[in-house]
């Protein structure tokens, strides 16, 4: 998924046969008032459920690829090479008086998650703005969120595209100033139940052979033509009978034990699973920061914040699998998977029926065919030829390939 120049990828994606299970972002958000100097921060951003109708999302924001943290390199060497970046979800403009000259870096350090959303400030046609606080400064902004799938039914897109445009270049204390925008999606509780689901299957299936994955996350999840998961890039799975001491994953996926360079096994897939049913059902991840070392103490105090919508059952699930304490976390207990599948927001889940892929998925992506890769992104095909004559070399460090 890493785009032709950069590592970059778009946050909303197409889901299809082998595309990434997020179908991101149904609302755009645009804009943040600072109260009291002008402030004022724009987010159009679509906190809705799955679509399945096949509409189009507006705003393609291209953000850089979560980067795992490879094997093997120290904690120092691994926050030094590796940033990673989240998806902004939303829009900020800051009305103030006074030059800022960074605006737009700042922008790449603001994600949804760093705001506290208050009361309703007003409507419109479109969505409504909000009174938010900056969690970070304590300092308080108007929040416009726009929903996407009003803006493309009334043929708004070029207007919505253009105010943010020229937000952009604006800094007058007269004028509001943008300070960034994000989008935000996340799923139904029913959407994120069945994707959940079949993720406990897997880890069930990989466990049985003492296989442990250590890089799950939204973009390794692909959706087939029925609808079903299939999870990809093996790159840091490893056969572990008891323990490992490896550092890699991806940053917000991280257990404390990985963290602390503990011995740890496969406990660390059920953390991870607790922290992508969070992600699903808030459009975030729980512990999110830009800054690694910020991210890494957050993990480690472990107090995730759950927003009011988040069903009781989901947050007592997560919070089961978000815990350092191994003697409590879920799936590592003497009775292993059962206390996952028995749990009450797997309550209605037929098992038998879902390890059959006979309970029809929430999603169906287009597809024409088994050659279609229309859901893909386009790249330039300017790789090396393959199978060209010549030494094969360091063949001996590939054996059995």
């Amino acid at each position: 998924m890493a785009a032709a120049n950069d590592e970059k990828m778009s946050f909303i994606k197409k889901v299809t046969v082998s595309g990434t299970l997020f179908k991101k972002s149904s609302v755009v958000m645009s804009s943040l008032a600072k109260q009291g100097s002008g402030g004022a921060l724009q987010i159009q951003s679509n906190i809705s459920d799955l679509e399945t109708n096949g509409s189009t999302e507006i705003i393609q924001s291209d953000q850089s690829f979560r980067q795992p943290i490879q094997p093997d390199l120290s904690v120092s060497e691994t926050f030094h090479h590796h940033h990673h970046h989240r998806i902004r979800p939303g829009l900020v403009v800051d009305v103030s008086a006074r030059e800022i000259p960074n605006a737009h870096e700042e922008t790449e350090k603001l994600a949804f998650a760093d705001f506290t959303i208050g009361r309703t400030l007003g409507t419109g046609s479109f969505g409504r703005v909000h009174m938010v606080k900056l969690e970070s400064t304590g300092k308080y902004y108007a929040m416009k969120v726009l929903k996407k799938s009003q803006i493309v039914k009334m043929r708004q897109i070029e207007h919505t595209i253009n105010e943010k445009n020229i937000l952009e270049k604006l800094n007058h204390r007269s004028l509001v100033f943008l300070l960034g925008t994000m989008q935000i999606y996340r799923f139904q509780n029913s959407v994120a139940k069945f994707y959940a689901a079949e993720v406990v299957l897997a880890f069930e299936y990989l466990h049985s052979y003492d296989i442990i994955y250590r890089d799950l996350k939204p973009e390794n999840l692909l959706i087939d033509s029925q609808g079903h998961i299939k999870i990809t890039d093996f790159g840091f799975a490893k056969h572990v009978p008891y323990v490992t001491y490896t550092l890699c994953g991806t940053p917000d996926y991280l257990a404390p034990e990985i963290i602390q360079s503990k011995g740890y096994g496969k406990a660390v897939d059920w953390w991870s699973l607790g922290v992508l049913i969070y992600e699903m059902l808030a459009g975030h991840p729980p512990f999110y920061d830009e800054d690694h070392f910020k991210l890494y103490e957050k993990i480690l105090a472990c107090k995730p914040r759950f927003a009011s919508h988040f069903d009781p059952n989901a947050k007592d699930l997560i919070r089961r699998f978000v815990t350092p304490d191994l003697s409590k976390r879920y799936g590592n207990l003497r009775a292993g998977i059962a206390d996952i599948k028995n749990h009450k927001w797997f309550l209605e889940i037929d098992w038998k029926v879902m390890e059959n892929c006979a309970i029809p998925a929430p999603y169906l992506p287009p597809c024409k065919g088994e050659g279609d890769t229309s859901n893909f992104d386009q790249y330039p095909e300017d790789h090396e030829p393959y199978g060209v004559a010549g030494p094969n070399l360091y063949e001996d460090k590939f054996p059995g390939f």
